[in-house]
């Protein structure tokens, strides 16, 4: 019979999550292997069998962080309509930082130097962004201007305005998924071509 497996993917998952948790809430220098393996109940032991250290966690938080943020900005589906694909991505955008904030917080962490994978990991996550401006901007939609310049002006609102929401830094009586999705709607109707305007009035879609 097959000894059990102790070090496991649910113990990486926990020990990420409590790395996630240390690193956002108070910094890096509190990602301590022994403090993280301490909160989880096990041994640092484990922590190098399943990371190989503490430069190989950070490494492995990275990469958790950009696959989880990835893959909601991947799941909204193509349509036939890029400019509300778009405004969809971003409102997707604040869904996985609202429901993920601890790894949120390290996509931007800075804790670690980006390997080469680690940046392809991160253009991959933008992506769909530059894929939904060019369609736009092909499709006469959006003025024709560079797709990347035009994402990441969006990128950044989006960054901006989900950054201050999660620090409780939003004014007394703002509803931040309004003032949200209302600030990406101005920002695409700011690169409507002539021809997209009238694509622009239609209703926007439900999800």
């Amino acid at each position: 019979m097959p000894r059990p497996k102790i070090h496991d993917d649910a113990l990486r998952r926990r020990l990420l999550e409590r790395a996630g948790e240390l690193l956002s809430t108070e910094g890096p220098a509190a990602v301590s292997l022994r403090k993280i393996a301490t909160d989880v109940n096990t041994s640092t032991t484990a922590v190098y069998s399943l990371f190989g250290g503490k430069p190989a966690l950070l490494e492995a938080l990275y990469d958790e962080a950009f696959s989880r943020f990835g893959a909601h900005l991947a799941a909204v589906p193509v349509t036939d309509d890029p400019v509300e694909d778009l405004l969809q991505i971003g409102l997707a955008y604040r869904r996985s930082a609202l429901e993920d904030p601890r790894f949120y917080s390290v996509l931007y962490s800075k804790v670690v130097e980006p390997t080469k994978e680690m940046s392809r990991a991160a253009g991959r996550t933008f992506a769909p962004v530059i894929k939904a401006v060019r369609r736009a901007v092909e499709q006469g939609l959006y003025r024709a201007e560079d797709p990347e310049q035009i994402a990441m002006s969006m990128w950044g609102i989006a960054h901006g305005l989900v950054s201050l929401e999660l620090n409780g830094n939003l004014p007394p009586g703002i509803d931040p998924a309004a003032t949200y999705e209302v600030a990406l709607r101005a920002h695409s109707r700011g690169w409507l071509a002539e021809s997209g305007e009238a694509a622009a009035a239609k209703p926007p879609r439900t999800r």
